[in-house]
């Protein structure tokens, strides 16, 4: 299997998830970032960084509002909130 494939069905199993209720959605979407971080560490061995910082920006673009809400929590925590 070549990263590419594998970054394919990654994104498919994500679209897959997209449509489910929010509380479904969150033990499976944690696991697809985890599994996210080798698939780009394979990728950037095998085609290099271009295509590593294209897959970031899709990737932010898929999961932009469970990042925003984390990132969210993050700075209301820093300010005391």
């Amino acid at each position: 299997m070549t990263p590419y494939l594998a970054l394919c069905l990654w994104a498919l199993a994500t679209m897959a998830l997209a449509p489910l209720p929010i509380r479904y959605q969150k033990i499976p979407g944690s696991i697809l970032l985890l599994t996210l971080l080798p698939l780009l560490v394979w990728l950037g061995r095998e085609a290099g960084a271009l295509p590593v910082v294209i897959c970031c920006i899709a990737v932010g673009s898929l999961f932009r509002k469970p990042l925003a809400h984390v990132a969210g929590k993050i700075f209301a925590q820093k300010r005391g909130d």
